[in-house]
């Protein structure tokens, strides 16, 4: 009868701990949601700031992730960024440590408490939800939803291990875990760094740890090596995302993992005494037990592991900081370059970037401008081709290069924003995909056209036909209006400060009106002077390829025209 009460109590324990842990991992996933699209822009603004002073990119890993709650999420989206390109391998590295003083921002949100408090919670911001119209409503009550299901579920997960102190075979198996010698103190850490690369979230696997510490199943000292071990897994992530990488990507995630690895191995001779200083910042006893209603609890021992938590991951930052450009070097040399020149951007499509759309919009958005600058230099080589005839070839293969490089962006870029806009996003930042969908169109075009051009003057060139002085002057100045055209409407989206429409219509207006002239004139030589039919043809084209560019580039200006006055 015993054997049918402990397997009765058994299952009934599993259920309300799976189904609390699933009803947790909803809730960050919910409050992630919601604080994205809440502070979508302010993750692009705090992204772009990230620079090589080492203490500004800790400053922004840690304020990415406090908004986003969820270091793996932020180390998967620096990996994808160093792997095209957008990061480098000191600014990576500085955010990565960051991040790990922003995932202990979990832990306290998680030592309030207010458990009873999380399915009330859940319900007005559910209800507000499913019923507000507002956009910025119905985010914020996301946000607030998934912050009541992870005390609903961190409640139901403490409620369904408090049957564990009554059955001794469970006792005397978490009785294993002490790390009271080296060997218990080992077995703690790979079983939390075990169970966070199972779970792929640090912020549950500690959860769980707390819940269990909150009913004295866990003790203090077991509670903190296991958090120790669970810093170890959470990298298991990031080396998963660098699988296919770029190497500068695979050195970002070795990285992480070689940081998390020293830090637990620089505490491990000090542990006694690192507990202690836990113990006296703290302020009270872990071990201290409250009955209530009959049953115990451990009112100071969730706070003491989030402090542990805290410390450890500041000390460790702290050590780091200093030797981020030695450190560097050290990783280029476990990962050294491939003897073949890798492609650094928009080479691999990682579905896990989708956990962060707001930031897939500002990461397409410096693609774009990543073509724009492939276009100015398509731009420059053509005019060495028009200005020289006996130019290098090599300027016609790298327009040629440049061009296939653009239809490959493009195309990239709109895998990227077509799985984003169904994403929870923002109507503000469903719009802004749209236009850069539209703007990377653009670009891809333009770079036809220019390639245009350069295929018309080679017909010209292999036919041993050359345009007249007067011509060929008007078509460089024509060039020359053109690339200046494009380039303030490409600062526009640098600077992101667009033009006034009136301003780029004018100049558009000027350049229309400069290819009327020459047309005109063309067709008025022709009436009176006999001239080479194939020159005559490709001149045409020529220009109207130009003006077409011109038409392409006032659409662009047109799309960011229109996000100003929205």
């Amino acid at each position: 009868m015993g054997y049918r009460v402990n397997a009765s109590v058994i299952f009934d324990m599993i259920f309300m701990v799976v189904g609390g842990l699933a009803i947790f991992l909803l809730g960050m996933n919910n409050m992630s949601s919601g604080m994205q699209a809440i502070a979508g822009d302010r993750l692009r603004q705090l992204i772009s700031a990230v620079t090589n002073n080492r203490f500004m990119a800790i400053a922004v890993g840690f304020l990415v992730t406090g908004i986003i709650q969820s270091s793996s999420i932020t180390s998967v989206m620096v990996v994808g960024f160093v792997n095209v390109g957008v990061m480098t391998l000191t600014q990576a590295i500085g955010v990565i440590l960051g991040a790990d003083i922003g995932t202990t921002v979990t832990g306290w949100i998680l030592a309030l408490d207010i458990g009873k408090y999380g399915l009330p919670l859940l319900g007005v911001a559910g209800l507000t939800f499913l019923f507000a119209k507002k956009e910025g409503l119905r985010y914020t009550a996301l946000m607030i939803m998934g912050i009541g299901m992870i005390f609903f579920g961190l409640e139901l997960m403490k409620n369904g291990f408090k049957p564990i102190r009554e059955i001794p075979e469970f006792l005397a198996l978490f009785a294993r875990f002490t790390p009271g010698t080296f060997g218990g103190l080992m077995l703690c850490l790979l079983t939390g760094a075990f169970v966070t690369a199972v779970v792929q979230s640090s912020s549950a696997s500690v959860g769980i740890v707390m819940g269990m510490a909150a009913t004295g199943v866990l003790k203090f000292d077991t509670s903190v090596a296991l958090v120790l071990g669970m810093n170890i897994g959470t990298t298991v992530t990031a080396l998963l995302a660098s699988i296919g990488t770029t190497t500068n990507a695979k050195r970002t995630a070795y990285g992480h993992t070689i940081t998390k690895i020293i830090g637990v191995l620089w505490v491990l001779p000090f542990f006694p005494l690192f507990l202690s200083i836990v113990v006296y910042l703290t302020g009270n006893d872990p071990g201290t037990i409250r009955i209530e209603n009959g049953a115990e609890s451990y009112p100071y021992i969730v706070h003491s592991i989030a402090i542990a938590h805290t410390i450890f991951n500041i000390a460790n930052v702290v050590l780091f900081t200093p030797f981020i450009h030695p450190f560097t070097r050290l990783l280029e040399k476990i990962a050294p370059e491939k003897p073949f020149q890798e492609q650094p951007r928009l080479t691999r499509y990682d579905i896990r970037m989708l956990d962060t759309p707001s930031l897939i919009i500002e990461q397409s958005r410096r693609e774009i401008l990543h073509m724009g600058e492939r276009i100015i230099l398509m731009f420059d080589h053509l005019q060495k081709i028009l200005h020289d005839e006996n130019h290098d070839k090599d300027a016609a293969k790298m327009i040629f290069q440049y061009e296939e490089e653009l239809d490959t962006m493009q195309k990239e870029i709109s895998i990227f924003l077509v799985d984003t806009i169904p994403s929870d996003i923002t109507h503000e930042q469903v719009r802004e995909a749209q236009s850069q969908l539209r703007i990377a169109d653009e670009y891809e075009s333009i770079s036809d056209h220019i390639t245009t051009i350069l295929k018309l003057h080679l017909k010209l060139d292999m036919a041993k036909i050359h345009l007249t002085s007067e011509k060929h002057d008007d078509m460089l100045k024509l060039h020359e209006r053109v690339v200046k055209y494009f380039f303030l409407v490409h600062q526009s989206i640098e600077k992101r400060h667009p033009e006034e429409l009136t301003k780029i219509y004018a100049e558009g207006n000027t350049i229309t009106h400069h290819f009327r002239e020459l047309r005109s004139d063309h067709l008025e030589r022709l009436s009176r002077k006999k001239l080479d039919p194939l020159m005559s043809v490709c001149y045409m084209n020529m220009l109207n390829a130009y003006r077409t560019i011109k038409d392409q580039v006032q659409n662009v200006a047109e799309v960011l025209a229109g996000e100003k006055q929205r």
